[in-house]
C-alpha cells in the first residue's frame, strides 16, 4: 500500500498539515520538528506527489526561468548552476528559452507569464527600465534577476564595467596605448547592459590612463563569429591596427584570436586578446581573461529567490559575486 502525508505525520507525530509543510519547506516548523518529519518519511520510503504538495501548500513548486539562448556557453553553465539549486530546494524548473525581439517571446511577456502560477521567476539578460522587466513586475511573483541590474529588482551579477576595467587596465600595465574594444552591439546600453557596462569598463580605463584618443570599438555580436567579423575588419587595416584588443567576452576574444591568425598576425607578440569569463576553452586558445563562474551565479540566482520567496516584502537585494584577472598567454608587451 502507498505511503501517505498522513502516514508520516502519525509516524512523526505530528498533524498533516505541519507534516506538510516540514517536507515542502513553506511556513514556519521548528527545526527539531522538521528533522523527525524529514526522519519519518524517509523510514517510510515517503515521496511527495508534487500535485499534492502544490494542493497543501498553495505553491505550485514551480520555478519559471526565462532565457535568451540555450546554445551558448554561459548560459548553458548558468542553467546547469539554477537547475541544481532548484532540485535541491525541491523546486520544478520552467523554462523559457526566447530569442531577443522575437514574437515568441513577446507572447511570452504579453500572455503567457501572466497566465501561468509559478513561485518565483529568474530573469536572464533582462534589461533594466523595458517594458519586459515592467511587464515580470507586474506578474507579481517574486522575481531575481541575473547580469541585468535595477534599482527595484534584486539581481545576481559581476561587476561588469569593473571586469573591463581590469582587462584594459592589465593591458596598459604591459605598455599597450592603441586598444580596441572587441564585440558587442553599437546599441548596447539600450539592448545589451551587461556589454554596454563593458564597455563603459574599458572606456573608463583608457580615459583615466589619458588614451582617450584611441578609443575604438570593432562592433559585431558577442559570439566566435561575430567576434571574428569584427576582428576581420578592424585588423585589415594596416595602417590603423591596434596593438590589443579588449574583448566583449570570451567567444568575441576567440573569434579576434582566430581573424588574427587568418591575417598573419601573431598572438601576442603582434597583438594581445583579453577576454571576459574564462569560457570552457579559454584555456585550449590560452586566453588571457577575466573570471566569471555562471555556474555559481545560477546557485546563488536560486539561494536569493528563495529568500525573496519566504520575505516578498523586504526589500530588492544585489549579489555581486568576485571576478579575478587570470593569466595565460595571448598578452605580452607590445612590439617596439
Amino acid at each position: 500500500m502507498m505511503t501517505t502525508i498522513a502516514d508520516v505525520a502519525a509516524r512523526a507525530g505530528v498533524s498533516k498539515a505541519t507534516a506538510s509543510r516540514a517536507l515542502s519547506g513553506g511556513g514556519y516548523v521548528a527545526e527539531d520538528t522538521r528533522e523527525r518529519v524529514r526522519a519519518a518519511a524517509a523510514e517510510l520510503s515517503y515521496v511527495a506527489h508534487s500535485s499534492a504538495m502544490s494542493l497543501a501548500t498553495g505553491r505550485s513548486l514551480s520555478v519559471g526561468v526565462i532565457m535568451p539562448s540555450l546554445h551558448r556557453w554561459y548560459f548553458a553553465e548558468l542553467l546547469s548552476g539554477i537547475q541544481e539549486g532548484l532540485l535541491a530546494s525541491g523546486h520544478d524548473l520552467v523554462l523559457y528559452g526566447v530569442q531577443e525581439e522575437s514574437a515568441e517571446r513577446a507572447r511570452l511577456f504579453e500572455e503567457v507569464l501572466p497566465g501561468r502560477r509559478l513561485d518565483g521567476i529568474i530573469g536572464v539578460g533582462i534589461q533594466p527600465l523595458a517594458a519586459e522587466l515592467e511587464r515580470l513586475v507586474h506578474v507579481g511573483s517574486p522575481l531575481v534577476c541575473v547580469g541585468a541590474y535595477s534599482q527595484g529588482v534584486s539581481a545576481v551579477s559581476i561587476d561588469d564595467e569593473a571586469a573591463a576595467r581590469i582587462a584594459t587596465e592589465h593591458l596598459i600595465d604591459l605598455g599597450h596605448h592603441d586598444i580596441a574594444f572587441l564585440g558587442g552591439r553599437e546599441d548596447a546600453a539600450t539592448h545589451a547592459f551587461g556589454d554596454g557596462l563593458r564597455h563603459a569598463g574599458y572606456r573608463a580605463a583608457m580615459t583615466s590612463a589619458g588614451l582617450g584618443a584611441h578609443i575604438r570599438h570593432a562592433h559585431g555580436s558577442p559570439t566566435i563569429p561575430g567576434g571574428y567579423a569584427a576582428g576581420v575588419r578592424m585588423l585589415g587595416d594596416r595602417q590603423n591596427r591596434p596593438t590589443a584588443f579588449v574583448a566583449v567576452c570570451d567567444e568575441a576574444a576567440i573569434g579576434g584570436i582566430v581573424a588574427a591568425r587568418r591575417l598573419g598576425l601573431s598572438v601576442p607578440s603582434e597583438l594581445s586578446i583579453v577576454g571576459i569569463d574564462d569560457h570552457e576553452q579559454a584555456e585550449m586558445f590560452t586566453l588571457t581573461t577575466v573570471r566569471q563562474q555562471p555556474r555559481a551565479q545560477g546557485l546563488a540566482a536560486v539561494q536569493l529567490l528563495m529568500r525573496r520567496m519566504a520575505a516578498p516584502d523586504a526589500p530588492p537585494a544585489r549579489e555581486v559575486l568576485p571576478s579575478a584577472l587570470v593569466m595565460r598567454a595571448s598578452t605580452a608587451v607590445p612590439r617596439a
